[in-house]
């Protein structure tokens, strides 16, 4: 696995947290350890987005640079032919 693979890894596992904990409040609205936990989350989250954004390019739409279409210079999944 590559760097990128591995940080896109960790970013999407605590979305994943993320979201799977925001469905549980859903059925249990005032669970402060939960909405704790969705806050530890999210703060774990942002670093590791930021650090991807700055090597990688934008994975949010906030995120866009004065150059915006920069993403399109980057190799498409079928251009990467090791991974065929």
């Amino acid at each position: 696995m590559t760097e990128r693979e591995i940080l896109l890894k960790k970013i999407s596992t605590f979305q994943f947290s993320i979201l799977d904990l925001q469905i549980f409040l859903d059925t249990h609205p005032y669970d402060q350890q939960v909405l704790s936990q969705i806050k530890e989350c999210k703060e774990k989250l942002l670093p590791l987005i930021e650090e991807y954004e700055e090597k990688y390019g934008p994975l949010r739409k906030e995120a866009n640079t004065a150059n915006k279409w920069q993403w399109v210079k980057n190799p498409w999944p079928w251009d990467n032919e090791e991974d065929l």
